[in-house]
């Protein structure tokens, strides 16, 4: 059973469903999940939710719990071999006491944040929990103080990351110019970021159109999401091609959370802007104890890229900063060498292939 809550967890679940299923091809995998994990034929018991923040998950309570129901139910009548569990750490959790009550055996993929905030939940996840297998080498240190084994598998946005074209053969593929340079605007993945994030992606492009009217902009989407705001001619949507996009840009303005980490290992300078709820904002800005939000930042435990968020995301900030990287040869330089090092730590990782392993290893499947 596979427990995957939120948009980027459904993809690591389909990517390590693909994996199991490659190594034993007669197991029946059922779980918490979206379109893509349907597609590695997992049977989705409850669909995931595409809330983010406090004020978005007090007004989907009753869906959250219905889903929880459904997965604690499934749990106990289908009794699976093992649970993985990925991030979504609330409902995940109170999961996991279900599984430990009914002698399952748990893996989780992602960690929770803890060394973002709520730290204390570490000796929770240790009582609860058979293995860890975390994206981020800093984490395992997090645990070994509890004795819970923790392994770094390392991030599974790097297994997408295999783009041998040029940019020239990359924009052709997008329909673009491949003799025009390309800037990305990334307004986020769930349908919540999006409509929050529309109108600055819609007066940014304004404004690089108005400033460098030979630039191509492009506007990656997942899909199955949209964008309401009617967006100018010159900015072109495109669907599922978001590593192809910011692969052949010269820039990227990206919304905080793993696509920074995509664009990162692409090796594209970006600007990071984020808005939540005002509510959630000043929760988080409480009980926070780190000092940046972006995987870029985070992972080089330095300011690398600029970090926009609430009220200094604006249109104008987004585009200077854009305009900084173009235009300043020694700071895009500086930002694309720090960027190279990130990529160097997952160099040689293959996340899912190695968590399918781990999850054959702890159900006790043979080889």
């Amino acid at each position: 059973m596979i427990c995957a809550g939120e948009t980027s967890g459904e993809l690591y679940g389909a990517m390590l469903s693909r994996e199991i299923k490659g190594l034993w091809p007669d197991v029946r995998i059922f779980g918490i999940g979206g379109s893509r994990m349907k597609a590695e034929g997992v049977t989705i018991i409850a669909p995931i939710s595409h809330v983010i923040g406090i004020a978005e998950a007090i007004r989907h309570a009753w869906e959250i719990i219905s889903a929880f129901k459904r997965a604690k139910e499934t749990l106990i009548t289908q009794r699976p071999d093992i649970l993985v569990l990925i991030d979504y750490p609330d409902f995940n959790l109170a999961l996991a006491k279900k599984a430990k009550e009914a002698g399952i055996p748990v893996l989780y993929y992602v960690s929770p944040q803890v060394w973002a905030w709520r730290s204390g939940r570490v000796k929770k996840i240790a009582s609860l929990v058979n293995k860890m297998a975390v994206l981020f080498p800093f984490e395992v240190d997090y645990y070994k103080k509890t004795g819970l084994p923790c392994e770094f598998v390392g991030h599974p946005i790097a297994e997408g990351i295999n783009v041998h074209q040029s940019k020239e053969e990359l924009k052709k593929s997008l329909g673009l110019d491949p003799q025009k340079k390309v800037i990305t605007l990334l307004p986020g993945s769930r349908p919540n970021e999006i409509k929050r994030h529309q109108a600055i992606i819609k007066e940014v492009a304004v404004r690089i159109n108005r400033e460098f009217p030979g630039m191509q902009i492009i506007v990656p989407l997942v899909s199955g999401t949209n964008i309401q705001e009617h967006l100018p001619d010159y900015a072109r949507v495109v669907y599922g091609r978001t590593t192809e996009a910011v692969a052949c840009s010269e820039a990227a303005a990206v919304t905080s959370g793993t696509a920074t980490l995509e664009t990162a290992l692409s090796g594209t300078p970006m600007v990071v802007f984020y808005k939540v709820s005002p509510l959630t904002f000043h929760l988080v800005k409480f009980l926070a104890k780190i000092k940046f939000i972006s995987l870029v930042n985070l992972l080089s435990g330095k300011e690398v890229v600029k970090e926009l968020l609430q009220e200094e995301a604006t249109p104008e900030r987004v585009f200077s900063e854009i305009k900084r990287i173009l235009g300043d040869p020694a700071y895009r330089d500086n930002m694309i060498s720090n960027l190279e090092k990130i990529g160097n730590i997952m160099q040689g990782k293959r996340p899912s292939v190695r968590v399918a392993e781990i999850t054959g290893e702890m159900a006790g499947w043979s080889a």
